[in-house]
């Protein structure tokens, strides 16, 4: 595997010892969970787009209570 050495802040080198998930994880270990849990959090646009119809659905009134919701689903509320 390819190396390179970056330049960071103190701080920064603090911060990201101060995520490690145990005391001999590696750096590049710890940039990859931190990158791919990045990638886990970004939402599509499809995504986005479903979130904006449901927020125009609320302001519409177009929406069900949720006791309604539950009856149809046979969930008792307590």
């Amino acid at each position: 595997m390819e190396k390179t050495t970056i330049q960071i802040n103190i701080d920064t080198l603090k911060r990201l010892k101060s995520l490690k998930n145990f005391e001999r994880q590696s750096y590049d270990e710890l940039l990859v969970s931190l990158i791919n849990n990045y990638e886990e959090e970004i939402m599509s646009e499809e995504e986005i787009s479903e979130i904006q119809n449901g927020l125009e659905d609320i302001k519409r009134g177009d929406v069900y209570s949720i006791e309604s919701v539950a009856k149809e689903l046979g969930i008792i509320l307590n």
